[in-house]
């Protein structure tokens, strides 16, 4: 026979469908609790759960499920009983009360009215979401009024911060993901439904990475930045760069990076700091494909995926002091950390023979271990 917690839990289980009755407009109709009609075997353990029910209901509590009995010739020892054949919450009222949801159920219609006079094209998304409105509650009036915002402005090229609606500072960036949702709705056919920051697909400003260059040439650097040679600007303007340069050096670590100032000046050359997995970040810079590209990486598993990597973006990447010679000459018996790596790597022969030895062993040899005499003498060669 059904104990009253387990018709407690399968009423909160029906709370769900009654919210979307509302959205729905459907009356309320008596809501049955299904339940196992088989008695317990002994009469005593009978007579307890009966006590349970009855002290749980609408008949000793005034409100919540009502029980309807038959009496019933059972086979064993208890024999003929009244036993429950029916539960079932017979109003809205019974059922609320008996959940404690009448405070939230009224939020709800109320937060349900409000939304609808605005976008009633949300009405299916609240029919799928009922427990979003319940857990967005005290925050209709903001969330609406962003989307008010980007209904009749579904470009804004503003930052978030800068947009002109009276929420708080952070209240978008806090609420990202039902917003996302609500917009992916009102605005569908503005989007840019292949990403996934919220910026990006709402067609805001971002804050992007930062590209970090040095220019080897010091007439480039004089003539076009006042002297400057280290300089970091967004993603979107070094894509646009148009510089008189024919090579580009890309070098993995930031040591190395603050080392290209003892390099030798180097004509039509800048070095980029490729931060490892960050050379993504200039896979779009088209210019680049119409120079030459040297990758500086260290001499370990990981040095070579990242120039395979840079590879994937710009096929024409050549290898810059990533050889045998160079690493038989300063290797000092390190260790790297173990590649996980399962793509198939784009390496040339020699690379890939020194890459598998690499990796068997786990050997290392990071790029500010090679002495800047000899990267100088290998610079002269280029």
């Amino acid at each position: 026979m059904i104990s009253s917690g387990e018709i407690k839990v399968k009423a909160e289980k029906k709370y769900i469908a009654y919210l979307r009755s509302i959205i729905e407009d459907i009356p309320f109709s008596r809501l049955t609790i299904p339940g196992n009609k088989n008695p317990p075997n002994s009469l005593q353990e009978l007579q307890q759960e009966i006590l349970d029910l009855v002290n749980n209901s609408k008949e000793k509590k005034g409100f919540g499920f009502t029980i309807d009995y038959q009496t019933i010739k059972t086979k064993g020892i208890i024999g003929t009983q009244s036993l429950p054949v029916s539960i079932y919450f017979d109003s809205e009222t019974d059922l609320l009360k008996y959940l404690g949801k009448e405070k939230e159920t009224k939020n709800f219609r109320t937060d349900l009215a409000l939304i609808l006079s605005q976008f009633s094209e949300l009405k299916d998304w609240i029919i799928q979401n009922p427990i979003k409105i319940i857990q967005n509650h005290g925050k209709w009036e903001s969330i609406l009024k962003v989307c008010i915002y980007f209904k009749a402005n579904s470009k804004p090229d503003l930052y978030i911060r800068e947009l002109p609606i009276s929420v708080d500072t952070k209240f978008i960036e806090n609420n990202q993901a039902v917003l996302r949702d609500l917009l992916d709705i009102l605005i569908c056919t503005h989007i840019n439904s292949d990403e996934t920051e919220f910026e990006k697909r709402f067609n805001l400003k971002y804050r992007e990475p930062l590209i970090r260059f040095k220019i080897l040439d010091p007439t480039i650097s004089t003539e076009l930045f006042s002297g400057l040679n280290d300089i970091s600007i967004p993603k979107s303007q070094f894509e646009k760069l148009n510089l008189p340069i024919k090579r580009v050096l890309i070098v993995e670590n930031k040591t190395t990076l603050y080392t290209t100032l003892t390099l030798p000046q180097m004509t039509s050359t800048i070095a980029i700091f490729g931060q490892g997995n960050a050379v993504s970040n200039i896979q779009e810079a088209n210019w680049l494909n119409k120079i030459e590209i040297l990758y500086w990486g260290d001499i370990d598993v990981h040095g070579f995926e990242m120039l395979s990597l840079t590879r994937r973006y710009f096929n024409h990447t050549i290898s810059f002091l990533m050889d045998e010679t160079t690493f038989e000459i300063y290797f000092e018996n390190e260790k790297g950390k173990p590649s996980t790596n399962t793509l198939q790597l784009m390496l040339t022969d020699e690379e890939r023979n020194l890459y598998d030895k690499l990796k068997l062993n786990n050997w290392r040899l990071e790029q500010e271990k090679i002495p800047l005499e000899y990267v100088n003498k290998c610079c002269f060669k280029l």
